[in-house]
């Protein structure tokens, strides 16, 4: 193995290590699972190591592999809603998952139910902490589409966090 082969999968590896755990963290925010959070990403990097020479060379490899990621995500959740379409033809009632703790907070229930599109722009920017310019090159869109996905998402969520309160608030105690 030359010199320059071992020293771009130490740059990989260390480039992985970095970004890794960011990048699932921030695919599980979008679609509710982290074992296929896990895989996303590692699909995502695995894409990425294959092309790494040219991809280390960006300024910003980390936006190269959350692109993918988010492609893959839109993928991932086209498949999820033709199986929940079929899931009920084939196994007679959908199952829910109660060991899951992405579906154990309001908050993360209440994004679960946002459009994806809009899901992506809220993780971006409150979980990645990403600049309105970056999601909008990130997701191909324009800045004022991010803007706009970003204040319909955040009334929403308003709406539906509020409604929880109140429903919580509604049941008596049981003291």
């Amino acid at each position: 193995m030359s010199y320059y082969v071992a020293a771009a999968q130490d740059d990989f590896t260390e480039f992985y290590k970095a970004n890794y755990s960011r990048v699932v963290t921030l695919v599980g925010a979008m679609v509710g699972d982290r074992h296929q959070a896990e895989d996303i990403a590692q699909e995502a990097f695995a894409r990425a190591l294959a092309r790494w020479p040219r991809i280390a060379r960006y300024d910003l490899p980390e936006a190269w592999v959350r692109r993918v990621s988010l492609r893959l995500t839109i993928d991932a959740s086209r498949r999820m809603r033709r199986a929940a379409l079929m899931a009920p033809l084939l196994a007679g009632r959908p199952r829910e998952d109660k060991s899951d703790p992405l579906a154990a907070t309001a908050m993360t229930q209440a994004l679960m139910r946002l459009p994806l599109a809009q899901r992506q722009v809220v993780v971006l920017y409150y979980l990645a902490d990403l600049p309105v310019h970056e999601i909008a090159r990130d997701c191909g869109i324009s800045d004022g589409a991010v803007r706009a996905r970003l204040a319909v998402a955040k009334r929403r969520l308003e709406r539906e966090l509020s409604e929880d309160d109140k429903d919580d608030k509604e049941v008596p105690d049981a003291r």
